[in-house]
């Protein structure tokens, strides 16, 4: 009889520890995995990748001219003009002319050097952004992990529980049959059972709901079975971070908060730009032709003789002064100024913004850290008073039903302390993203 009621201390301690698979997959490896196959960070990549292009052609708008290079050949029939004469013939002739031009703008109110700064600064932010997309990733998958692993060790305990209301029940219905217990004592053990089978069916769907977003977020092959490892150290809760050393380290390295930042930078260079859309641009082309062409039944000049007697060149500059365009211009410079206060104004919020959060953040890592220590304390009086329970019940000082109570309250004390730890350990990873340390790194 004393083995048999040793039956749940052991389920608990086998739900302590780590669960047995295959090539189980730590926190570590489900974040790696998720990173290098998650659809959201492909396509920040590749927004990424578009403001790198951007900025090269920034870069070679600034510095190096455009040039082009053009082709034409035509017959003609009947009536035309004879180059050499200039006067009119009517003969078949063909014609066969060739161009190279180039142009570089001079100055355009510092537009291409605004564009440059702003492609420069957006290449930044997507780098940003696809970091901020990697840690918001790594947070939900912490968050899934953790949440899968909390009903995996639950699912045992309430196969545990299972267990031990079977052998109770089992025991009073051969006590009843012996005289020694009532039916009414069944009845309520039968109920009890009954729970517990509720319970187990119920972690059972809710594990397998769990498991599905881990599987979502890790973008895992539909069909393969997941597996990760459950060997997670119950970390001793530190002494809580000063939480204005902390905001001043978000303030100035928070992703959010710099995205915010360059989001004014690039706002004040547009308004810059189109402020100076109001003066005059200046640009400067050059470029070299030359044609051949021959007539039907005369004697024509080789073709590269032709080329070379025909070739000319030409260089030139322009101005292009602005006069009026129905305000277009004035209209741009308000909507840029208004772009310009909505940035600040966003700025401003999301440092408020970043502010909250990290006092919220250290708030609730300290707040876990105490709920932590006082389920550990819980699930080692609930231990206690399991082992005395034990003993009352082979001593038969208590029914079987008291004895299921106590029974349920000891795993149920477990399930907390696990619970506990996990939402400790979120907390207290996102205090220390703030602190600068990556997910993907602790």
């Amino acid at each position: 009889m004393k083995q048999t009621f040793l039956i749940p201390i052991l389920l608990l301690a086998a739900a302590l520890r780590p669960a047995a698979a295959q090539n189980p997959m730590t926190l570590h490896d489900c974040m790696e995995y998720a990173i290098s196959h998650s659809t959201k960070m492909r396509i920040q990549q590749a927004a990424t990748d578009d403001a790198r292009i951007a900025r090269r052609d920034a870069i070679l708008s600034v510095f190096l001219p455009s040039i082009s290079g053009s082709s034409s050949a035509s017959y003609s029939f009947g009536r035309n003009i004879d180059p050499e004469t200039n006067t009119y013939i009517n003969t078949v002739s063909f014609s066969n002319g060739y161009g190279l031009s180039a142009g570089l703008t001079l100055f355009n109110g510092f537009a291409a050097v605004n564009n440059l700064k702003i492609s420069q600064t957006s290449l930044k932010m997507g780098q940003t952004r696809e970091r901020q997309t990697e840690a918001d990733l790594c947070l939900a998958v912490m968050e899934a992990y953790y949440n899968v692993l909390y009903y995996q060790k639950l699912l045992e305990i309430c196969e545990g529980q299972v267990v031990t209301a079977e052998q109770l029940l089992q025991k009073a219905q051969r006590q009843e049959e012996l005289g020694q217990k009532g039916h009414a004592d069944v009845v309520e053990l039968e109920s009890a059972l009954a729970d517990r089978r509720y319970d187990l069916v119920n972690t059972r769907n809710l594990l397998a709901d769990h498991r599905v977003s881990l599987e979502d977020l890790l973008f895992w092959p539909a069909g393969e079975a997941l597996e990760i490892d459950g060997n997670v150290s119950a970390l001793v809760p530190e002494s809580p971070v000063k939480g204005e050393a902390l905001i001043d380290y978000a303030l100035e390295h928070n992703p959010a908060l710099r995205l915010a930042a360059w989001e004014v930078d690039n706002a004040r260079l547009a308004l810059n730009t189109a402020k100076w859309q109001l003066l005059p641009s200046v640009s400067l082309s050059g470029g070299w032709n030359t044609s051949y062409y021959s007539f039907q039944g005369s004697q024509t000049t080789p073709f590269f003789d032709l080329l070379r007697r025909n070739g000319g060149e030409y260089v030139g500059m322009s101005v292009s002064i602005p006069v009026f365009n129905r305000l277009s211009r004035h209209s741009a410079i308000t909507r840029r100024r208004n772009d310009l206060t909505r940035a600040t104004a966003e700025y401003d919020q999301k440092q408020r913004d970043v502010e909250s959060e990290v006092r919220r953040a250290v708030q609730d890592r300290d707040g876990a850290a105490a709920a932590y220590e006082q389920a550990a304390r819980k699930a080692e009086v609930q231990q206690e008073a399991y082992a005395l329970n034990t003993r009352k019940l082979e001593q038969g000082l208590i029914s079987p039903l008291e004895y299921q109570t106590a029974s349920n309250n000891y795993l149920r004390a477990g399930a907390d302390r696990l619970n506990s730890l996990f939402k400790y350990l979120i907390k207290h990873s996102v205090v220390r993203y703030y602190g600068g340390e990556e997910y993907i790194n602790q």
